[in-house]
């Protein structure tokens, strides 16, 4: 299957929501929730794509002619690729029906594994969510990373001991998530956490901690603090506070504040191996991308997932010989115009 079947299969899948479309940029859903769209006006979304549209790369072929390496580490474990498939959950919500969050998961999981790449799962307050997720996880050797909400610290102690279980290289939060309607007025409360608690967190998931969801250069310092092992660049796609900058134009001040003390993975309308590059090229060590994946499981389960990852590096590798890099550490701001 290709990527473009997978793309045409999805159409008669998924809806009426989200349109599958040929270039998944926010326009067409812009402020459709439930769906894949953005809160308030719905800019949010297409900023974030259309920031990474504005970055051009430098092309320079005057240099060795070797193969191209787009091998990529983190926390002990490698990959084929530095990109990763973002938590999505609400899946019939906001996607339709063909599948609830459970099977979205079982399939995204293993198929990520078996692309070279691994997924971050969704949590949601159906506690069979997360217990699938790590069920999926555990039975693809650890080959995923749980993320769970912000709940109040009782919910979380319960939830990182079941996400512990699967023995993943990591554990996450999307503290961004904070935002979500449904977190909203619960008992007991969930939501925003400071330093202090996130220490507690970092502490109970017994894993490398990323947290995602950060779009400040203070907000990454207070990760830092708090002991969190990485960090997302993140605005929850759009979908949690309107009218943000996009995450491409936040991602260099914090790459210079933290790069180097925790791994800077970063997601938000990133949808070709070309803007994997320009994201690298902008200081982070790893990308995350939802939407494009739930249209691709929708469209092709393992198959269509397969075939977005094989894309993904063909135009990772692609991009890097034609800019003079033969490996993810040759990568840097001089192979982006104007830098």
């Amino acid at each position: 299957m290709t990527y473009q079947e997978a793309l045409e299969n999805a159409r008669g899948n998924i809806g009426p929501h989200c349109k599958a479309c040929p270039v998944c940029n926010g326009l067409a859903c812009k402020n459709a929730i439930p769906g894949p769209g953005a809160k308030g006006i719905g800019t949010g979304f297409i900023r974030n794509y259309q920031k990474w549209q504005e970055l051009c790369v430098n092309m320079d072929t005057i240099c060795d002619n070797k193969p191209v390496d787009t091998s990529f580490q983190l926390f002990g474990q490698t990959f084929d690729l530095p990109v990763f498939a973002a938590p999505v959950g609400a899946m019939q919500l906001h996607y339709g029906d063909k599948y609830d969050d459970l099977q979205y998961n079982e399939i995204l999981v293993s198929a990520c594994a078996a692309a070279g790449i691994a997924a971050f799962t969704g949590d949601g307050t159906n506690p069979a969510v997360v217990e699938g997720a790590v069920k999926a996880i555990a039975e693809n050797h650890g080959h995923g990373v749980p993320t769970i909400k912000p709940w109040d610290v009782n919910t979380l102690r319960t939830k990182l001991e079941l996400a512990r279980s699967a023995d993943p290289f990591a554990i996450a939060m999307d503290i961004d998530a904070a935002g979500l309607p449904f977190l909203k007025n619960l008992t007991p409360p969930a939501g925003s956490k400071n330093v202090e608690e996130l220490r507690e967190v970092v502490e109970m998931a017994g894993k490398p901690f990323i947290l995602k969801g950060i779009m400040t250069v203070r907000g990454a310092q207070k990760a830092l603090e708090a002991g969190a092992k990485g960090i997302v660049v993140s605005n929850h796609g759009g979908r949690v506070l309107d009218q943000c900058p996009a995450t491409a134009e936040v991602l260099p001040a914090i790459v210079d504040a933290v790069g180097g003390k925790l791994t800077i993975l970063v997601d938000g309308g990133i949808r070709s191996g070309m803007d994997v590059f320009k994201a690298l090229a902008l200081g982070a060590d790893g990308v995350l991308i939802g939407r494009p994946f739930v249209t691709m499981v929708y469209g092709g389960g393992a198959e269509g997932v397969k075939a977005y990852v094989d894309k993904l590096k063909a135009e990772l590798a692609d991009t890097m010989a034609m800019c003079g890099a033969h490996s993810l550490a040759d990568i840097n701001r001089s192979m982006l115009y104007g830098f």
